[in-house]
């Protein structure tokens, strides 16, 4: 039969501690089973508990309904004991706290300082120290456009930038009020230092490197007279220009200068390209009067050899050698000369042949197996020559003869 079935003599409530049985309406106790607690039960109970802790007075139930005293004594340190307690805990885990790998942690304990923290899970006392964390590792930047005046009174507009990190938490934190501001104006003073040294034309041609290094240098140590903990990682000149009133003047100025700077490049290429070629004439020129000398001193030596040589024969054999040096002399002389000399005592008859025409007329003339060819004419001419002179002489001996005969 079902416990809540109608008409049942024991009804059990499954999820009672045990339940109540009906039947005489005496209100007794059943014995049996015991289920799970009852959740108002289980909050009395802890009512009651933390009242008798604090010295409160517990409640009983009766028949009548009514309240029973005679409770302990109240502790009147029990209350503020456990809220002290509380708070205590509280306080405690509100102390730890996780510092990044890209950080330091600077502890001031009363607003003095105490450590430095590194990466990792620390603890430090809520509201005695103060924790502050500075990231190490990431590149801060910070950038200027001023306009200035430079060592030859003219005015001058720089857009400058600077990337810097914090290399000293502590100093970055205590030595300074604001650090990026002290940066910024240390920046300021730096650039307007160097400028203020450096003429106009400098800074917007070829000086914005000299420029960047100079500040750069001052900059850091600026920073580090300070104290601020900043290290510059790059400075960089963004731009340099002249006043927008006066632009166009100064484009023609620097125009100007770079044409200057290019005719002088190619004067340069010329001369590179002229002065090696002069150089190796004149060595040529040199080494061709040395070779001369050398020739013509060896020469004299030879010829000097020679005379001394000859001379040496000629005071052993004076007629024979004055004799061979005048043959010597007249072949030498003749060897150079057209014309022919002929013995007009012989009767005979003589053809003469001009040697140096026929050797002349051989080589303008070549045959095909590479001999000379005697001119047809020069040979015509020549006969016709011999044939007039043989006449001559047999006239001339006919005469001879006639005369004889007479």
């Amino acid at each position: 039969m079902a416990w809540n079935e109608p008409g049942g003599g024991n009804q059990h409530d499954p999820w009672s501690g045990g339940g109540r049985r009906g039947g005489n309406g005496n209100g007794g106790k059943g014995g049996g089973n015991q289920g799970p607690p009852d959740l108002d039960e289980a909050l009395k109970k802890f009512q009651n508990k933390l009242n008798g802790m604090l010295g409160g007075r517990g409640k009983r139930g009766g028949n009548g309904g009514g309240s029973g005293g005679g409770g302990k004594p109240r502790n009147t340190f029990a209350l503020p004991g456990l809220l002290l307690i509380v708070a205590l805990a509280i306080w405690a885990a509100s102390g730890f706290y996780l510092v990044d790998q890209s950080e330091r942690g600077v502890v001031l304990r009363f607003g003095k300082y105490q450590e430095t923290v590194t990466p990792g899970l620390q603890w430090n006392p809520p509201l005695i120290d103060d924790v502050r964390m500075v990231n190490v590792t990431r590149v801060r930047s910070v950038s200027q456009t001023q306009s200035m005046l430079t060592q030859d009174e003219n005015i001058v507009s720089v857009e400058i930038s600077a990337q810097y990190q914090v290399a000293d938490p502590r100093g970055y934190v205590l030595n300074v009020r604001d650090p990026e501001l002290s940066l910024e104006n240390a920046l300021d003073s730096a650039l307007r230092h160097v400028v203020g040294g450096t003429d106009m034309i400098d800074i917007l041609t070829s000086g914005r490197e000299i420029l960047g290094s100079s500040v750069n240098s001052r900059l850091q140590s600026y920073l580090d007279s300070y104290g601020t903990g900043i290290v510059l990682q790059t400075l960089n000149v963004e731009s340099t220009s002249p006043p927008d009133a006066v632009q166009d003047a100064f484009d023609d100025v620097i125009r100007a200068r770079e044409d200057r700077q290019r005719t002088i490049n190619q004067a340069m290429a010329y001369a590179n390209a002229v002065i090696p070629a002069a150089q190796g004439q004149a060595q040529r020129i040199v080494e061709q009067g040395q070779g001369y000398r050398e020739s013509v001193v060896a020469e004299a030596r030879g010829q000097a050899n020679r005379f001394n040589a000859l001379l040496t024969q000629y005071q052993e054999a004076p007629a024979i050698m004055r004799e061979r040096l005048y043959l010597d002399t007249l072949s030498d002389v003749y060897s150079e000369t057209p014309k022919v000399m002929v013995d007009v005592s012989e009767q005979s008859p003589l053809m003469v042949l001009p040697m140096d025409r026929l050797k002349r007329s051989g080589t303008d003339s070549k045959s095909s197996d590479g001999e000379a060819e005697v001119d047809p004419q020069l040979l015509e001419r020549l006969r016709s020559t011999q044939s007039s002179s043989s006449s001559n002489s047999s006239n001339s001996s006919s005469s001879s003869i006639r005369r004889e005969g007479r």
